[in-house]
């Protein structure tokens, strides 16, 4: 019999439509990143956020009709199997991610101006009552733990227009403020999301309201945000109205993306390989309105929903020069509200 570690993995991309309870599973052709519809899962109360235990044994589901949390056991075989746990919360999370260690969801609440920490179990169940609430300020917008798992940052939009910084105890759960709490952040700038390199102490920003990317040096000794350049994510000479939304970087640190919305494109950035320091490299036009957006693990490939078009879009990176180019179109259905792709493992 085939071991497991001699099964050849299985990509697929899992896309949640909030307006139709459900999320779609398509499986990824590994050759030409085209994509097919292998089923949907019908979630009530309006799937949205997603994040992915560390281990790859269930995702993090976050509801925002009826406000609250799920996990999901990922399987192999079919993309997704029952529902493990659910827990309601007093508002709709648009944001959710694990610590590094799969133990505890880490939530941002936009409307609220909120986070919150939940533990996990072993068995992937969440605990009911939080760890901790914190009362932040209008529009906080993503929460995700660093790699090292020891900071956490809060970024909320205008008016906030902040960046929270904490400490984050990984025995605990709980986030702590950092000593300096707010990292340095430009006038009405907006932040909004953010990333970090997978090898270099540094993050990036995607800036909703000023139509910018930040990076900045994450010192590792205090968990500090120290801002290093701010450059457009428009092109030169473009006066409509535009704002950004997600952020992803290739697995390999050399290319940086940000979705617009207005220009409707991909804004591409490359990367310097010893100060991370970013350079525009064009623009990929995508589907009306790219508010989400992600990369498979390999980093050959990426996919964008169209809000304005209620489509998915399939790109080929050539990551020799950072250019997308597009692979095919796939109907997908109301309100996209997350892409996520996973390799799982499985026999072809």
């Amino acid at each position: 019999m085939q071991n497991l570690e001699e099964k050849q993995m299985v990509t697929r991309v899992f896309c949640c439509q909030q307006d139709a309870d459900r999320i779609t599973i398509y499986r990824m052709d590994a050759h030409t990143g085209a994509l097919a519809v292998e089923g949907q899962y019908e979630l009530p109360d309006g799937p949205a956020p997603l994040a992915v235990d560390p281990q790859g044994r269930w995702l993090v589901v976050g509801l925002r009709r009826r406000p609250g949390l799920a996990t999901l056991r990922l399987d192999t075989a079919r993309g997704l199997g029952e529902v493990i746990s659910a827990i309601e919360l007093p508002v709709d999370p648009c944001y959710v991610s694990t610590d590094r260690a799969g133990r505890y969801a880490l939530t941002a609440y936009y409307g609220a101006g909120r986070c919150a920490v939940h533990r996990i179990g072993e068995d992937g169940a969440l605990a009911q009552e939080a760890v901790q609430w914190i009362e932040t300020a209008p529009h906080a917008h993503c929460i995700r733990t660093d790699p090292s798992n020891r900071y956490a940052y809060l970024p909320h939009t205008v008016p906030a227009n902040q960046i929270l910084q904490f400490a984050f105890d990984a025995a605990s759960g709980r986030l702590t403020p950092l000593p300096q709490p707010k990292a340095p952040v430009q006038p009405e700038a907006g932040p909004r999301h953010y990333c970090y390199h997978p090898s270099l102490d540094r993050v990036y920003v995607s800036n909703e309201d000023s139509s910018t990317v930040s990076s900045y040096a994450l010192d590792a000794g205090t968990g500090q945000l120290e801002l290093m350049q701010t450059l457009s994510t428009l092109p030169e000479g473009f006066t409509g109205k535009n704002s950004c939304a997600q952020i992803h970087m290739s697995p390999n640190g050399r290319w940086l993306f940000v979705s617009n919305r207005g220009h409707d494109s991909l804004a591409v950035f490359g990367v310097a390989g010893d100060t991370g320091l970013i350079t525009a490299a064009g623009h990929r036009p995508t589907e009306p309105t790219p508010r989400v957006f992600g990369m498979e693990p390999s980093g050959r490939f990426l996919y964008t929903a169209g809000l304005g078009s209620d489509r998915l879009a399939a790109y080929a990176l050539d990551d020799a020069t950072g250019q997308l180019d597009e692979i095919a179109t796939y109907a997908l259905g109301r309100n996209p509200m997350w892409v996520l792709a996973l390799a799982m493992g499985g026999a072809e």
